[in-house]
């Protein structure tokens, strides 16, 4: 697993707080871990006995899974039992936990924020990931998005161009490793602008953008495998439309690319997709 180290752990815990007192949860991890959905109370018991999680943020959890699945953010059972498994608290800077699960956008410093749960399982389920899918995801962010993909395929790349951000997320992987949540270990991470992608480790069947650019970066597609979708916010700074785009094989060998609106027209704000001159970021891509 390819691990970059950019300051001591000490560094980023004094600038960001400790990590989240993770849960030890007390059976081992498996694909056939499936939460029941029939009620809140039987969700919390089983998470409870099975993960060892606090009831507090499970029934946050829950409320929002109910929302999400009211308004369609969640509409497959993969995608519901990956939002249920995945403790978005643990991804959140500390004051911000008791917000955790709000239909928000929060800081987590460094002028990056993690995107609001509906917007994660929007952009999830238009990707369709399957669990012999290989993704890459390009803004890593506060890790939530990719290990929310941990519990669809155990093949998850991605990547971060804020070296401190990167960091301090890749100790919190580290840190629910260690306390039980083995599923993270499918996450390759490294610090890089994503704009060029991962071309070592393409092709990849699905790539997710989390930062908005006003065009399709040409690596990316190049990465992209045939008949694999990418779903990425399009648009001017502020005012993007998040679209699927999924890349056709032609009869001449050539690539058709469709694209459609996941929220059919509806302006979504993202973060500038920045980029890098050297080893400073410097502006944006696109701009």
């Amino acid at each position: 697993m390819l691990r970059r180290r950019f300051l001591s752990t000490t560094a980023v815990a004094t600038a960001w707080g400790a990590l989240p007192a993770f849960a030890n949860p007390p059976k081992p991890y498996s694909w056939d871990l499936a939460p029941p959905t029939a009620s809140g109370d039987a969700f919390v018991a089983w998470m409870q006995e099975n993960r060892g999680e606090d009831p507090r943020f499970l029934r946050e959890r829950w409320a929002r899974f109910e929302v999400m699945v009211d308004n369609r953010d969640l509409v497959d059972d993969g995608n519901k039992r990956a939002f249920l498994l995945t403790p978005r608290e643990d991804f959140v800077l500390k004051q911000n936990q008791d917000r955790a699960y709000e239909h928000a956008f929060l800081d987590i410093g460094f002028g990056v924020t993690i995107s609001g749960p509906h917007l994660v399982g929007r952009m999830t389920s238009a990707l369709d990931v399957t669990r012999e899918n290989k993704v890459l995801e390009i803004g890593t962010g506060s890790g939530y998005q990719s290990a929310y993909l941990a519990n669809l395929t155990d093949k998850v790349w991605t990547i971060e161009i804020v070296p401190q951000l990167a960091e301090r997320t890749r100790r919190i992987y580290d840190g629910l490793i260690a306390a039980g949540y083995s599923e993270y270990q499918a996450i390759t991470t490294k610090s890089a602008d994503g704009y060029y992608g991962w071309e070592e480790a393409a092709p990849f069947d699905k790539i997710i953008v989390t930062c908005g650019v006003d065009h399709i970066p040409p690596p990316l597609l190049l990465q992209l495998k045939a008949g694999g979708i990418m779903v990425i916010p399009i648009g001017p700074p502020g005012a993007q439309h998040v679209l699927k785009v999924t890349k056709e094989p032609a009869a001449d060998g050539t690539f058709r690319i469709a694209r459609s609106d996941i929220y059919n027209g509806k302006i979504v704000p993202f973060v500038p997709f920045t980029k890098l001159e050297g080893d400073r970021i410097a502006g944006v891509h696109g701009l």
